[in-house]
């Protein structure tokens, strides 16, 4: 029987960069994966095939509609969906045999199979052709999450879908119905908006995307309409969804409380995402759970077991990739002995639409329920040369700051680039800048990151200079 220092359960980018950290702090190190390829959710049916087709159907969607202002004339654009998907099929082999690699160059064993626990210092990693039993003195639980299912709803894979099959549909619909105005269902909504499908957003809630700053939903929702001619019908209470022949009846209650029926190609679920466990056998090491069926952790990610720990999705906290990511890296080094650091305040949340939503820190509708009295600066986009050049002119940044201290304690914006524009944010806020910190810091020009100072500008002293 092999014995291991540590072995990572489930190979998403939380635990295929636990294993890498702890194979370079010198720990002998194994990966168990159920799935065939390595990486995931994430990088299998998550945000790597997810970003590619947002990225064919959006270059589409501009040389339609928007290359003509450019001087730059096409006659009968069109797309080869089988081609745009295949494309997405080979940039996910292509990351995915790129961790093979990674596994190979930093000696890590990987283990295919489900990983079942027999005590707290073995499982078993049952596959089709054969059964091991490994050791080791630590492990890490990175087991991941699966789409929720709304009670009563049955995705059946074919025209009641979840964004796994939504990835690889062979057609483009005519029309398609999403239930749930969260990330995933914005970001897959605006890939088939583009494409000419007709989308509308059943969601239960008051507004959009409702773990991000409230401005932002009211933004994205005008922006959504006004670009890709989204239908969205919030506090919108989804009662029935029916398969019938080749279309999909929805039947619900409006804001109103009056029956509403809809008949569309295809319905998306996406109300959000469970953690997964399914045979573990954690019951047998006793490791407790929380009423939603995640794994419970302490301040340093560990279970009540105490050589074994968890991380991403598996436990409380946003379901993102570089979350994920953050604690695999924590825990690896917390058991070679460092003192590794994590602020969860300082987690980024991006969504791909176009113009694209980030966000990080507090928004203000926490800042107000806190009691915390703070101060505001935002700039649109349109007001930046480099916008105007470019023809992206939606959205806006917000900097939230301490009223009296300055300091910043949220950063929210919506426009173009702004996925990577905010790790300037977290950066300001890691080291506790205030709003003055980054208007006194000399931003190239023309560039969208002069929005970040403007708005900085406006929360320290009000004096943004070009609006």
């Amino acid at each position: 029987m092999k014995k291991y220092d540590l072995i990572v359960i489930g190979s998403g980018p939380g635990g295929y960069v636990s294993a890498i950290r702890s194979a370079q702090l010198g720990l002998k190190t194994a990966i168990v994966e159920k799935y065939s390829s390595l990486g995931g959710t994430c990088l299998n049916v998550g945000c790597i095939p997810s970003k590619a087709i947002l990225d064919s159907s959006e270059r589409f969607f501009s040389a339609n509609k928007h290359f003509s202002e450019h001087g730059i004339n096409f006659n009968n654009v069109n797309f080869d969906i089988k081609k745009m998907m295949e494309r997405k099929d080979k940039i996910v082999k292509q990351t995915c045999n790129g961790l093979n690699f990674l596994m190979k160059k930093n000696k890590i064993d990987v283990y295919k199979g489900t990983a079942s626990f027999q005590n707290k210092s073995s499982i078993t990693v049952n596959s089709d052709k054969l059964s091991n039993e490994i050791q080791s003195e630590y492990f890490i639980i990175a087991t991941g999450s699966k789409p929720t299912e709304l009670a009563g709803i049955k995705n059946d894979k074919k025209r009641i879908i979840s964004s796994t099959q939504a990835l690889s549909l062979k057609e483009v619909p005519n029309e398609l119905i999403i239930i749930g105005g969260g990330v995933i269902g914005i970001e897959l909504g605006s890939v088939y908006a583009r494409l000419g499908t007709k989308i509308t957003v059943l969601e239960y809630s008051d507004y959009l995307i409702n773990s991000f700053d409230k401005s932002l939903s009211k933004e994205l929702k005008k922006i959504l309409i006004k670009n890709l001619s989204f239908d969205i019908q919030l506090n919108f209470e989804v009662k029935t969804v029916k398969s019938v022949g080749n279309k999909v009846i929805i039947t619900g209650l409006n804001k109103n409380k009056e029956e509403i029926i809809y008949k569309t190609d295809y319905c998306l679920l996406s109300v959000g995402r469970s953690p997964y466990t399914k045979g573990l056998n954690l019951n047998k090491i006793g490791i407790k759970l929380s009423a939603s069926g995640k794994i419970i952790v302490d301040n340093n990610l560990k279970t009540n077991v105490s050589n074994i720990f968890a991380i991403g999705d598996v436990i409380d906290g946003p379901m993102l990739a570089h979350k994920a990511e953050e604690e695999g890296v924590y825990v690896a080094e917390y058991i070679s002995g460092q003192k590794p650091h994590l602020n969860y305040n300082l987690i980024p949340n991006v969504i791909y639409s176009w113009p694209e939503v980030a966000s990080v820190g507090k928004t203000e509708q926490e800042l107000i329920s806190s009691g915390i009295k703070y101060k505001v600066g935002d700039f649109p986009f349109k007001a930046l040369g480099r916008s105007r050049v470019s023809g992206d002119l939606d959205g806006f940044v917000k900097v939230l700051a301490d009223e009296i201290s300055d300091e910043i304690l949220g950063v929210h914006m919506i426009g173009p680039r702004v996925a990577d524009l905010i790790s300037e944010a977290v950066v300001a806020m890691e080291y506790r800048a205030s709003a003055e910190d980054i208007a006194r810091i000399c931003h190239a020009h023309p560039t969208f990151s002069e929005a970040i100072k403007e708005a900085a500008l406006n929360a320290s002293e009000k004096r943004a200079l070009h609006i």
